[in-house]
């Protein structure tokens, strides 16, 4: 037997939030998505993201594969 209204309600334009702007709209089921890291804000994706040396596996890398 199967079961009635078990599935949650969908909502086709989501609007989701990352430190109180409207970044984007989405389908979900939550009406509002509050995020606090996305493409937009991210190190990786924005270029500030640092690389830690240690014992200088970097400028290694760097020369092996000469990227200098």
């Amino acid at each position: 037997m199967a079961k009635k209204n078990i599935h949650p309600k969908w909502y086709n334009e989501s609007k989701v939030y990352c430190d109180g702007k409207h970044i984007m709209t989405v389908g979900s089921t939550k009406e509002d998505l509050k995020i606090d890291i996305w493409s937009g804000n991210h190190p990786f994706f924005t270029g500030s993201q640092r690389i830690i040396d240690t014992e200088g596996r970097v400028e290694k890398f760097m020369k092996k594969y000469n990227l200098q």
